[in-house]
């Protein structure tokens, strides 16, 4: 290929890939994820039921949340199975072909 036709050759590739499409910019109506981030939120929803809270209902709902929960208690036959079910998972993992 001679000079001329190198030439013809970068031109129509250049020609074919306009400079504004390789700017990756986001609109500029559009709020940046790093504003985003740094917002602050001061709006929940309730574990609960899902309702919508605002922040003091919500830190006083966790609050007594925390302070109400008891352990929860299995029925011993449960409790049982999930043990068993654990030493067979255990058994898998040396056994694979068990």
């Amino acid at each position: 290929m001679n000079f001329r036709g190198t030439i013809a050759l970068i031109s129509i590739v250049t020609g074919c890939f306009p400079a504004g499409s390789c700017l990756a910019l986001p609109p500029a109506g559009e709020v940046s994820e790093e504003i985003l981030r740094t917002e602050v939120i001061l709006e929940g929803r309730s574990p609960i039921d899902g309702k919508p809270l605002s922040a003091n209902e919500y830190e006083e709902l966790q609050a007594d949340l925390a302070q109400t929960s008891l352990p929860a208690r299995l029925d011993p036959d449960i409790q049982q199975l999930i043990f068993l079910l654990q030493i067979r998972k255990f058994i898998k993992t040396i056994v694979p072909f068990y």
